[in-house]
């Protein structure tokens, strides 16, 4: 079973808050009570030790509450797991996810609560997976509201126009092509020998919803599968890569370090 990270967050941050309240407020007044009962004065320094769990709390609830709104409302790490991004990100690859360019959500339930921005065609967009609503997926934004998307022959159009790409190189098993998606140049991969007609199909955008598709255009699963993003799954903007660590028996690397198209 996966864990839910940011509800643990939450649910620690508040835990440890309370706790810490509640002794300032009760337990601490009720410990020096008892102690004067006792010797009749108590001075500052020989006030009764606070319990274990009390000076725990007290020592974690500020790093839980910052590490909390850093990750909810600034910027969250995520890892790639998969390849379905290829060439732009690869399975190892530490990534930053700007939680404000689409607007500030409210952590676990992902309400909006202002509105910054709306998804850009061509963003590299964190989302929750529509048909479990708790799955983190990453693609990139090809269609907007109200538009017509085409996906036929390994090629795409957006409202009847096609999409322009220039062939690249030729590094079996695939081919690397770049993508014009209006205003953002990427690199694509198409699988080279593919046959058959799979992904291909036509979609009208509805409002309020987004359709987005991997890179590594023949081994992905995106929209063409499953449908569209709707706005209440947004996540954020992935802008860039801090680290890139493959595996466990292996070093970290920061070659890939740098800015995200």
């Amino acid at each position: 079973m996966d864990i839910d990270f940011p509800l643990v967050l939450v649910v620690l941050t508040f835990a440890t808050g309370l706790i810490w309240l509640l002794d300032v407020v009760f337990l601490r007044k009720r410990r020096l009570a008892v102690a004067e009962g006792a010797s009749g004065e108590v001075e500052a320094e020989e006030e009764p030790k606070e319990p274990y769990l009390v000076d725990l709390s007290r020592s974690f609830f500020p790093v839980l509450a910052v590490v909390l709104v850093l990750r909810s409302f600034l910027v969250e790490p995520f890892q790639i797991p998969s390849g379905s991004m290829l060439p732009t990100l690869e399975v190892g690859d530490f990534i930053l996810v700007n939680k404000y360019a689409y607007g500030l959500r409210l952590p676990v339930a992902g309400n909006k609560i202002l509105a910054v921005d709306d998804p850009q065609r061509g963003d590299i967009m964190v989302f929750r997976y529509p048909d479990d609503g708790s799955t983190n997926y990453i693609k990139r934004v090809v269609g907007l509201p109200g538009d017509r998307i085409r996906y036929e022959d390994r090629e795409l159009f957006i409202n009847g126009d096609k999409v322009e790409t220039r062939f690249v190189a030729r590094l079996p098993p695939v081919e690397l092509r770049r993508e014009y998606l209006g205003d953002v140049e990427h690199d694509i991969f198409l699988t080279l020998g593919r046959t058959g007609r799979s992904g291909e199909g036509e979609w009208v955008v509805p409002e309020g919803e987004y359709f987005v598709m991997g890179d590594n255009r023949d081994n992905s699963n995106d929209s063409r599968y499953w449908g569209f993003v709707p706005d209440e799954m947004v996540v954020g903007k992935a802008f860039a890569i801090w680290m890139h660590w493959q595996s466990l028996t292996s070093l970290p690397s920061f070659d890939r370090v740098g800015g995200l198209e």
